[in-house]
Parts: C-alpha cells; structure tokens; sequence
C-alpha cells in the first residue's frame, strides 16, 4: 500500500511543478476527498467498484501538488515576487547552503528574511564575486543587501546545461550578484541545527588540514567522509568519474548504508539486553543521524540518513517481505517534507540503486551459489554491483551519456575496503577532534587513500572500456527503465506477458532510434552560438556538423554537447567568413578588421571582435533587418550598440544576455 501512495504523492509533485498548480486548489479537493473517504471505507463491501482506493489515489495526489505550492510558496502574498523586483531593495536574507565556488564567484543559496522591512518569503542565490582576502561566508550568517534581483540566464548554447531549470527545480527563480563590500552582515544571527552542523564540519576539516595529509588525499578524505568535494582536483574527480566510482565521493546511500551495517554488527550484544532490540534501534537512528551531523547536514546526506533510518527499523522487524515498503515509506516522507528532491539526480540514483539492490540482488544469489566462501564473497559483491548498475543505467545514460563497462573491476577492488576505510576514516576524525592523532595513524590512512586514488586511476586510464558522448533522451530513459523490468520479471519467472512486455520495450526503443534517424536526416538549421573571446556559428545538415570559427581551439563544450544531443556522426570546422547565404537571406559578418558589405538591405548583421567603426552611420547605409552581437565583443561596446539599434527601432540580440539563435531557413 506504501508503494502505491508513494506513487501517486510523486505523480502530484510531478504534475504541480509542471503545471504550476496553486496550493488552494487541491486543498479545497482534500477536504472535500477525506469525508467521502471516510464514508467509503465504512460502506465499502468487499466486492464491487474500488471507491475507497480510488478516492485515497486522489487524495494522495492532490496531496502531492499541495506539498509543492506551498514549498514554492505559490500564489502566497508574502512571497518576493509579489514585489516589485524593477525597483532596488533592502534584502534581509540568510545564507542556507554553501555552493562550490567557481573561477569568478563563490555563490550561496539564501531565505529571504525581508524586503524594506517588510516581511517576505522565498529563495535567492547570492553570487559574489571572488576576493581571496575576504573569509567565505557560511550557514546562518544573515545579510543586508541593497541591490535589484535578477532573472537567472537560460542556457547561452544548445543542449547546454540549464542551470535555470535546475535552480527552479529547488525553488530558486531569481539571483542578487554583487561584492563583499556591497554587503552587511548581522553580528549576532540567529543560529539553526544547519548552521551548527556546518560550523562544525568546518571544525573538522580545519582540524584535518593541521596534519599531515597530501593534498590529493586531503579533498577525497573531505568528501568521503564530509561530504565536502571543493578540495577534489578536475584530474582526480574525473579519475573516479571514468571507472564508475563517482559514487564514493559522495557521502550517499553507499556510505550510510555500510556505516549502518557496521553499527549493526558492532551493537548486536545490546540484542541479549532487557528490551535490548528497541536500543539497538534507537542507538543505530541516534548514531546515523550524528553521522550527519558531522558531515554537515547537507541535503545529500539528510536524504541518505532519513532513508536507512526506515531501513534500520526494517532490520529491526526482520521482515525481508517489508523492503520495499519501508524504502516507499522512506521516500514518502522525504518527498512529503522536500518535494523537489525529487528532481535531484542524487534523489533518483539513489532510490533507483537501493530499490534494483532489494530487488535484483537475490534473483542473482538464487542464480548461483558456491561452495567456496571466497568466490561467493566475490559473486555477492559482484551481483551487488550488477543489480545497482543496472538499475541506475537509464538514469545515468540520460544525465551524463557515458558508461564506464569496467565499473565492476573498481567496485570489487574498492567498496569490500570502504568500510575500513569509512571506519578508520571516522576513529581519525574523533583522534583530531581532541588532539589525540598519531603520525602513524595519519601515514597509514593517508597512505590507503592514496592506494584507493591510484586503482580508480589504473581503472580510469583504461580508455577503451569508457563508452562516452552516448545518445539517451527522455524517451529512451521511459523505455530503458521498462526494457530492464520486464528482463528482470522474465528471467526470475519466464511467461508469456513478460516476454511480450520485454520485446514490445525493444521494438519500441529500437522503433525511436530509427524515427529520430529519419528525423534527423531531414534537418538542417544554422545556429549562432555564444563563446566568450570568440565567434560560433553551427550549421547542422543531417548527421554532419560545420562549426564556423574564428578560433578553432577555443569552443569549448559546445560542439561535443550539440552532436550527442542531435545524433551527429561528422564534424569538421570552418574559418569564419564575411558573408553567408542563409536559406533566402544572407548574413554579414563585420568584424574587427571593418570590411563593409557591398550590399544594402542586409537581412543580417554580425558584429564580432569589437569592430572600431560607428554603428549609427552603418545602419544608416545599409539598413539592416536584425542585429547581432557574440560573445567576442567588448560588453562596453554592445551596451552601446544596444541603444543606437533600440533608437533606430532595429532588433538586437547579444547571445550573452539573449543566449544562442536559431536562423530561419524558412521563405518569407
């Protein structure tokens, strides 16, 4: 039964983001549903139409699109963007989450406090730009900003990664970008469990940081044991990345789970104790959740500790039949407090490897059972690894279009050593909370943390078995997760709805990869792409891609990211020209050199490296139909341009504030 409301709360959430359904609506449904829900459970006879089911369904899913228009806060008077954000205001605001920074700022996830004194709701990002002389802030910390929000930027090029959407997806819509010395902060702020968790973890590291540890080394302890990956190196993080073992720098379901069992085994003499069972419980809950108090309270964390508290107390029952409603009822509850988590790829790989894991794990073992207790150790490990794999296989391919093939040589060389590691790792952190840690204790497990890095690097380095830039859309995400159930149903019990589920799934995909082929022979568009320091103009035709360039060494991601969405098969590049045909309109590239259009009546203008010459005066001569300005121009300069096209009535698009266009191919 858990499932099935697990199931429709996660329909609701789905439909209210979507749909953006204020939180009124299906509040008036809920009371309006429990009363009849109420009276069809006492009426219901045993046989006939379902209505006691069906009206929980809807209960349950109007439950789920509550929970998210309150959590965004829609159509509540107090929210911010009831203001009016064209004018400047006092923001009170406190910081809520520390983001990794980037080359130009460090960046903050704040709760609006107030605007003008006034009391307001809602979430903002706070991007600050980097001074290496200021302290970063932390959570708590509460500020005064006076500034203006700002919508935050669609992506600037195809297929690029929309850090909007991702954003919107944790109830985040607009950002305040400024500098430290354009900010107040409050000296006595109000502290919350967060914060304190965070300071804390900040304790910690800075405890860590006065031994003797490599700097390599340094970032994985922090982020295998902290959660913390802002000291991981480009090198090491993508090391672990290629040999499938990403996961273990993330304190995630992995982690908590073999901390768990770990607690488990080490308080199983509580067992012999006047009800000895029910403080084992409790002791394991208490110890999982001081664990992440430890490493921060981060949301990945939070999420992971309040899914194995649910399976502590199925261990605790001892009802393996209960699994999967106790992993359901787990999730209810975190979609019930945070409905957006469920948007989160780390929400969706977990759930989707601990529920493949409960699931597939013991088909595998009932397949294959040896006698030597070494290699069942072994096939244990390796069918844990398979059933996880598999079950994050279409979510992985749809979020990151690679597929390490040796994932299992790192995990059976790495994770039958990560509960040492995450054990040893923990009795460090309590020897240098009270200054009591040995140099030899420091050698030895900076000397195995440099061990685990050089086999995820041996692994890494196996180019060959890494299967990258990987085709997978959203379809194919519905169907790979479909084709992989029913393969699992089949193989556990062959029969017929099975196998016909099994090949519909297969015709299906196969059907679409063909209909996408068909599809993509027939297009052709040009696209005008936004690069810093450089001009990109796309010209797709079928499976082959031209990237028109005025530097070939600097494009970036942007032509890798285009030809995996779009399917391409050929790519070459080509110096940028002066002039193009585009379908029935043609295009002038101006650039810094000036060399001006014989034609007059241009349809389109491209202005590029900061061209030295007076645009009023050309618009004049050769009255062109739209402007457009790339990322290799001065921001000066098409401020300027800007204005002179809005005086003269002209259309301006400057792809660092408007992002990449599409040219129309299309006959007026």
């Amino acid at each position: 039964m858990s499932i099935k409301l697990t199931l429709w709360v996660v329909l609701g959430i789905v439909i209210s983001y979507y749909f953006e359904v204020a939180p009124l609506l299906p509040l008036i449904a809920m009371f309006v549903l429990l009363p009849l829900m109420y009276w069809a459970g006492k009426k219901q006879h045993r046989e006939g139409f379902p209505y006691f089911e069906v009206l929980t369904s809807l209960t349950t899913l109007c439950l789920g699109i509550l929970v998210v228009g309150i959590f965004m806060n829609r159509g509540m008077s107090h929210h911010y963007t009831r203001l009016d954000l064209n004018k400047e205001k006092a923001w009170q605001v406190k910081v809520i989450e520390v983001l990794k920074p980037n080359n130009y700022s460090q960046r903050y996830v704040t709760q609006i406090i107030a605007a003008d004194d006034k009391l307001a709701s809602g979430k903002l990002l706070l991007s600050l730009t980097v001074d290496s002389t200021i302290k970063e802030l932390q959570v708590d910390d509460q500020l005064l900003i006076h500034t203006k929000p700002e919508s935050i930027r669609p992506p600037s090029n195809p297929h690029q990664f929309d850090y909007r959407s991702y954003l919107e997806k944790q109830g985040i819509q607009h950002q305040i970008r400024t500098d430290f010395a354009s900010i107040i902060t409050k000296v006595s702020a109000h502290k919350t469990l967060f914060g304190v968790a965070s300071k804390f973890r900040e304790h910690i590291i800075s405890k860590l940081k006065e031994k003797d540890f490599g700097a390599e080394e340094m970032g994985v302890i922090q982020a295998l044991l902290l959660g913390k990956r802002d000291d991981i190196s480009e090198n090491t993080y993508n090391n672990y990345k290629n040999a499938g073992a990403v996961h273990i720098l993330a304190v995630s379901g992995l982690h908590v789970g073999i901390i768990l069992f770990l607690l488990e085994f080490m308080l199983s003499p509580l067992e012999g104790l006047p009800k000895g069972k029910i403080l084992k419980l409790i002791t394991v809950v208490l110890l999982l959740w001081g664990y992440a108090l430890v490493a921060g309270l981060s949301p990945s964390i939070v999420r992971a500790v309040t899914m194995f508290s649910f399976v502590a107390y199925a261990l605790h029952l001892n009802r393996p039949t209960n699994s999967f409603n106790i992993i359901a009822l787990s999730m209810l509850f975190i979609v019930l407090v945070k409905p957006l988590f469920l948007f989160q790829v780390g929400f969706q790989l977990s759930y989707a490897a601990v529920f493949a894991i409960v699931w597939i794990y013991p088909k595998l073992q009932k397949l294959w059972f040896p006698e030597n207790i070494i290699i069942r150790k072994t096939w244990q490990l390796l069918s844990v690894s398979v059933a996880a794999q598999l079950g994050v296989l279409p979510i992985s391919l749809f979020y990151f279009h690679q597929f390490p093939a040796l994932f299992f040589i790192s995990n059976l060389l790495v994770i039958p050593f990560l509960g040492l590691i995450l054990g040893s790792g923990i009795l460090v952190i309590i020897l240098a909370l009270i200054d009591s840690l040995p140099q030899f204790v420091v050698d030895n497990f900076n000397w195995t943390i440099k061990m685990m890095n050089s086999v995820i690097g041996w692994v890494a380095k196996q180019e060959g078995f890494i299967i990258k830039n990987i085709p997978f859309d959203s379809v194919q995400l519905l169907l790979g997760c479909l084709i992989i159930t029913a393969l699992v149903v089949f193989l556990s019990k062959p029969k017929w709805k099975a196998v016909l589920v099994l090949f519909g799934g297969i015709i299906a995909f196969q059907s679409w990869i063909i209909w996408n082929q068909v599809q993509l022979y027939q297009k052709e568009v040009v696209i005008l792409a936004h690069r810093s320091r450089n001009t990109v103009l796309l010209n797709q035709l079928g499976d082959s891609l031209s990237i028109i360039t005025s530097d070939s060494a600097n494009i970036g991601t942007i032509a890798t990211n285009y030809a995996i969405a779009e399917r391409i098969q050929n790519i070459d590049t080509v110096q940028l020209k002066n002039s193009y045909q585009i379908g029935q309109k043609k295009l002038f590239v101006l650039d810094s050199l000036a060399i001006l259009p014989l034609e007059e009546q241009l349809d389109y203008l491209l202005l590029t490296q900061s061209p030295k010459y007076n645009l009023e005066r050309l618009l004049d001569s050769i009255k062109p139909k739209k402007i457009f300005a790339d990322g290799s121009n001065y921001p000066s300069l098409v401020k300027k341009w800007k204005l002179t096209c809005a005086q003269k009535e002209i259309p301006f698009h400057y792809t660092g504030e408007k992002g990449y266009y599409i040219f129309s191919l299309e006959k007026d």
